[in-house]
């Protein structure tokens, strides 16, 4: 196999998610986003790690999702937060999901699987829905005003009943932003229409990850992380001012480290063109180094000549544009370089190279000790691509192998 793969540090998992649950303990249950392949890191696996600290809610886009978590063994809940499709409605029912809804129609579709999964019997399977409310996010969702009608609809069901209601904040990492408010206020508005109209929901939850950590009147009795999980957070910022407020991250740690390892080595004179289009050219003698990673693997092409690896624990910059199967890294003055070295991508190296000078000065290596560490993170390069970490973090390719650590 090509030598490019990533390491998943369960127990890093675990230690973020036993932070968000004690931070939102007692107040509130977590469902664990493990969405879109946990972000890129093995959606089976980290469910599976979560489960066994307590982690009794999952939260997926789809059926075809919460199928797969079922076939791994997933044995606790499972939001579906996208809702499902026509013809989804009985395998929903099969292995115990729990779909969003806000239309009429997915009721009467789950009614008719419910009660052919009877066999038309009495009373059949009682199916739980959360009914996702559009408070302002714009996308999915029942308007507020409409809650009126949809309780009477469920309460006309035999099979279905409402378990909980929902929403998604738009922009909950923006302390002091007037739509968050609104939002909050739309929900609470919802959710009293909803229990004037004779239901009972369980469950009611709005916070993302940005929200349990920076809005705490927004928990309730669920929150659902899903960046944070994996050790990150979109940046907070002051609507009044605009400032950081990076205070508020909770001590989460980066679940995925990606590594790959020199496929060969070569010396080039001054003035020798690297890669396609020759878009990078040597302005003196130069040790090029070749990485079997490309933009298939998910190495953003718009880190070509602008972002860098950890090489022996140096910095390496790249050089050149990323191919599909192919990155060009300038290992000149590293010494000892050499085909099979390993190579990090996304992560960190805890040692680095110590040079004379360092050696020179007594205490200077204690005072400079973490700052000469090695870090490279998916926010690194979602800066350098215009993005954000969930773009990076999703984009790593099926075709780079995930190993699962401790």
């Amino acid at each position: 196999m090509r030598p490019t793969w990533a390491e998943v540090s369960l127990s890093a998992l675990q230690h973020n998610f036993r932070t968000i649950q004690d931070f939102v303990d007692p107040l509130a249950l977590v469902c664990a986003v493990v969405k879109a392949d946990a972000y890129g890191h093995g959606a089976a696996e980290c469910a599976r790690a979560l489960q066994q600290v307590g982690c009794g809610w999952f939260g997926v886009t789809s059926p075809d999702e919460g199928l797969q978590l079922r076939s791994e063994g997933i044995t606790g809940r499972i939001l579906l937060m996208s809702g499902f499709w026509r013809g989804e409605e009985e395998a929903i029912i099969q292995h115990n999901l729990t779909p969003a809804v806000w239309d009429w129609n997915q009721i009467e579709l789950l009614e008719a699987a419910a009660h052919k999964h009877s066999g038309g019997g009495e009373p059949g399977p009682r199916v739980p829905v959360h009914l996702k409310v559009d408070t302002g996010m714009g996308r999915l969702g029942l308007g507020v005003s409409e809650i009126g009608a949809f309780a009477n609809t469920i309460k006309a069901a035999k099979h279905v009943f409402l378990e909980g209601m929902f929403t998604h904040l738009a922009s909950a990492e923006i302390l002091g932003a007037p739509d968050n408010e609104a939002q909050v206020g739309r929900f609470e508005d919802a959710v009293s229409a909803a229990i004037q109209n004779g239901l009972t929901p369980t469950y009611c939850h709005m916070a993302n990850s940005a929200a349990i950590a920076g809005r705490d009147g927004t928990w309730r009795n669920m929150v659902r992380p899903g960046i944070a999980l994996y050790g990150y957070f979109l940046p907070f910022t002051s609507a009044a001012t605009g400032a950081l407020e990076e205070a508020l991250e909770l001590p989460v740690k980066p679940v995925l480290t990606w590594k790959t390892r020199i496929h060969s080595v070569r010396n080039f004179p001054a003035k020798s063109p690297i890669g396609y289009n020759g878009a990078y050219v040597t302005a003196a003698p130069a040790r090029i180094a070749v990485l079997p990673v490309g933009y298939a693997d998910g190495l953003n092409r718009q880190l070509s000549s602008r972002g860098r690896v950890i090489v022996r624990h140096e910095y390496a910059p790249i050089v050149g544009n990323i191919s599909m199967d192919m990155t060009t890294i300038d290992v000149t003055g590293i010494p000892g370089v050499d085909v099979g070295d390993e190579v990090i991508l996304i992560g960190s190296s805890e040692e680095r190279r110590v040079s004379a000078w360092e050696q020179a000065l007594p205490g200077i290596l204690e005072l400079y000790a973490e700052g000469a560490k090695r870090h490279i993170t998916a926010w690194e390069h979602a800066n350098i691509c215009h993005t954000i970490p969930y773009e990076i973090l999703c984009n790593i390719s099926k075709r780079v192998p995930r190993k699962y650590v401790e």
